[in-house]
């Protein structure tokens, strides 16, 4: 699958087969958000990659809507210095998110961003230091149920681009 039907494919998948992610299928999402851009590169993140039952359902539960994770075979944890010092950090890993999004689909993997709104709650469940903050986590599965491949999945509901795009010129 190209990169613009990934994009026109990619959907929020939030119930997974209870099937665990090979090792070589998360080192591949793993190493597509190492590879995405950051300001002055400096790749200031960590991910941890979380596949322990416990620690995924202990997780879900310091996000009102990441209740996704629970079931995912796969979390990982985007971790960055604190966001309120350093605003570019979240557009870094909203680009790093999006190229492991995208390379899982690529492979038929679904995924999902969640919003950590418990910060010390996750933290002292995944036992990172104070100098890294936990604000979007991303969960990764086998979606559930899809009766089409994910290279013929269009999206619906998307806004027209003369809704959103004004040209300058």
């Amino acid at each position: 699958m190209d990169v613009n039907q990934a994009i026109k494919t990619k959907g929020a998948t939030r119930v997974f087969k209870s099937l665990p992610l090979p090792e070589d299928m998360i080192a591949l999402i793993l190493n597509a958000g190492r590879r995405a851009q950051s300001s002055k590169n400096n790749q200031d993140w960590r991910f941890l990659a979380i596949t322990n039952r416990q620690k995924l359902i202990e997780l879900s539960e310091c996000g009102k809507f990441a209740g996704h994770i629970a079931g995912a075979p796969l979390a990982v944890a985007l971790l960055s210095p604190d966001p309120a010092e350093k605003f570019q950090i979240m557009f870094d890993l909203g680009q790093a998110a999006a190229y492991m999004q995208l390379a899982a689909w690529e492979q038929g993997i679904g995924s999902c961003p969640a919003s950590i709104y418990e910060f010390e709650k996750a933290r002292q469940v995944l036992g990172f230091g104070a100098d890294w903050h936990l604000r979007i986590a991303l969960s990764f599965g086998y979606p559930q149920a899809i009766d089409k491949p994910p290279s013929v999945v269009i999206k619906k509901g998307r806004k027209k681009l003369a809704e959103i795009v004004e040209y300058i010129q």
